[in-house]
């Protein structure tokens, strides 16, 4: 009888499981897991501190009770040994040894295939006083449990997040939803830094500003200070009292067992596999959190720890494993965040990502997730990324207070298929006035980045302007009307003027009498900006329309 041994009982390890015996029903399967626990979904864990989720049995049960180790082997046939370490792995013998946490005993398991699911551990800071009672990582059951613990016991009012990722922010929202003084602290100069350029980062951080959420970015952690108990939290700007200090500053594939087994390791230590997600040992195999991925778009290796990814990575393998030609054609690190009512998602590339010799054009787009005249209308910002040469979509961004998801999920699809900026632009998706507009805001950002890259239009991003807004040399031209403009507008502009679109033709020359100026035009949306742009060009400007508009501003602004 065939022998497959699974080290790890969680996503990935558990699907492979799960899907194997469905397949197969005489191979033997033994899965290793080190933990006290299998089969969880810690995606969800930030909802049970905020309350979202009561019951914190809910993460590891499914419709037909609690997916434990009796309930694998009464339900699916597999055997799962809790409390088990794989510590080697004899490729030649194929053999693991075992150690039995809880007695130390040794044991050996042979197998024919191996499937190495051993996830991912939290990074520390390693500062002074990480070890302190009351400072925790949250990533495995027994953290959450603890954190919720120690907020009822010790009466914790005020609480430091270390890292602006998705975790940091899901933390944030939730500690808030409970009343708790939030700070959350990160390195760089943004929140969201992995998924979200700044300008829409900031965008997002403007809309916060009233959350009750205290943000320190471009803050370095120092030391945690306290005696019995964490007191406070020292940066390199600031002592902030604290009660309680949640480190999640990422994670790190945990792939000692295959390095010391001889295994190649890729990008950031992770397990490389090919496309049938075998390691450099054809029978072995690696799956979820610590398997190296492949970039959808351009090939690039990465790590993508998510939960979506492990549960695919589980099912290739036990198909591959009962004959089926099948192949994991990898990820476009695909995310989504909320953070109290506001929401940011991202796929595919960006410049940062994007190959050295990929020439990338992006542009920034505001829209209605429907028809802005139909109640609960949510104004998206919407950032979308093309190479210039093939006009091939390699990725986007979003920012709102509803429909990010929608966006994200489509413009996903399109960068699966391989779409250009034309396809994108003729995507036909489901209108009406309730759940959309006419021309969805892909279709809208596709069309205006090819603008772009054809020359018909010279966006600006909001970034490129607030850097540039004390430049004498540039004037800025709101095209508003004189109400909108009065009521609100872009402060520290070394150069504005107010001419509403409708006086440009006739009134552009009297005003703008400087044409060695650089201009750009600006209204709400930039659909009245862009219109500006084309008529002050035409008539001899060197003009440029700011992405956008005051929609998507995050920095100063005045009013009144």
């Amino acid at each position: 009888m065939k022998k497959v041994v699974i080290v790890g009982g969680v996503a990935a390890g558990m699907k492979t499981a799960a899907r194997l015996r469905r397949r197969d029903k005489d191979v033997e399967i033994t899965v290793l897991e080190r933990g006290p626990e299998v089969s969880y979904g810690a995606c969800g864990f930030p909802y049970y501190i905020g309350d979202a989720v009561k019951n914190f049995a809910a993460f590891n049960s499914g419709p037909h009770g609690m997916r434990d180790p009796e309930f694998f082997r009464s339900v699916k046939g597999v055997k799962v040994l809790t409390g088990h370490e794989v510590s080697k792995i004899d490729r030649q013998g194929k053999m693991v040894t075992v150690r039995i946490l809880s007695s130390g005993e040794e044991l050996f398991f042979p197998y024919d295939k191996l499937v190495l699911a051993t996830g991912s551990t939290p990074i520390k800071l390693n500062v002074p006083g990480e070890d302190l009672p009351g400072v925790h990582s949250f990533w495995f059951p027994w953290d959450v449990l603890k954190v919720k613990e120690e907020v009822t016991e010790n009466r914790v009012t005020d609480v430091a997040i270390v890292g602006a990722g998705l975790i940091g922010m899901e933390l944030a929202e939730n500690f808030r939803r409970i009343g708790l003084n939030v700070h959350v602290i990160e390195l760089q100069e943004q929140i969201l830094p992995q998924m979200l350029d700044k300008e829409l980062s900031d965008w997002l951080l403007l809309q916060l500003k009233n959350s009750g959420i205290n943000f320190h970015l471009g803050e370095k952690t120092l030391a945690i200070l306290g005696k019995d108990r964490v007191e406070a939290i020292q940066t390199d700007k600031a002592t902030i009292p604290v009660q309680m200090v949640i480190v999640a500053v990422g994670v790190h594939p945990n792939s000692e067992l295959a390095k010391e087994a001889g295994l190649e390791l890729g990008v950031r230590d992770t397990i490389r596999v090919n496309s049938k997600l075998q390691t450099s040992d054809p029978d072995i195999f690696a799956a979820g959190d610590v398997a190296e991925n492949t970039n959808l778009v351009n090939g690039s290796k990465c790590f993508a720890p998510m939960g979506s990814t492990a549960n695919k990575h589980g099912r290739v393998i036990a198909d591959y494993l009962v004959g089926d030609d099948v192949e994991f054609p990898g990820v476009l690190q695909t995310g989504i965040c909320q953070i109290m009512n506001l929401q940011a998602g991202s796929t595919g590339l960006n410049r940062r990502t994007a190959a050295k010799d990929m020439d990338v054009a992006s542009v920034t787009v505001p829209g209605f997730d429907r028809l802005g005249y139909m109640p609960g209308a949510n104004r998206i910002i919407l950032k979308l990324f093309a190479d210039r040469k093939t006009h091939l979509v390699i990725g986007a961004q979003a920012v709102s207070t509803g429909g990010v998801d929608k966006r994200i999920d489509t413009i996903a699809m399109a960068l699966t298929k391989g779409m250009t900026l034309e396809e994108l632009s003729n995507i036909d998706v489901a209108y009406a006035p309730p759940f959309n507009m006419p021309i969805d805001n892909i279709a809208t950002a596709a069309n205006v980045l090819l603008n772009k890259i054809e020359g018909r239009l010279r966006g600006i991003s909001a970034l490129q302007w607030q850097k540039l807004k004390t430049d004498p040399g540039y004037t800025l031209v709101d095209v508003r009307t004189p109400a909108e403009f009065k009521a609100r507008r872009i402060a520290g502009c070394a150069n504005i003027v107010n001419i509403p679109l409708p006086d440009i033709r006739e009134k552009a020359t009297s005003i703008l009498t400087d044409k060695k100026q650089k201009y750009v035009a600006s209204c709400l949306i930039d659909l009245r900006g862009y219109e500006a742009e084309v008529m002050l060009r035409a008539m001899g400007y060197d003009v440029y329309s700011l992405e956008g508009g005051m929609s998507a501003w995050p920095y100063e602004v005045e009013q009144g």
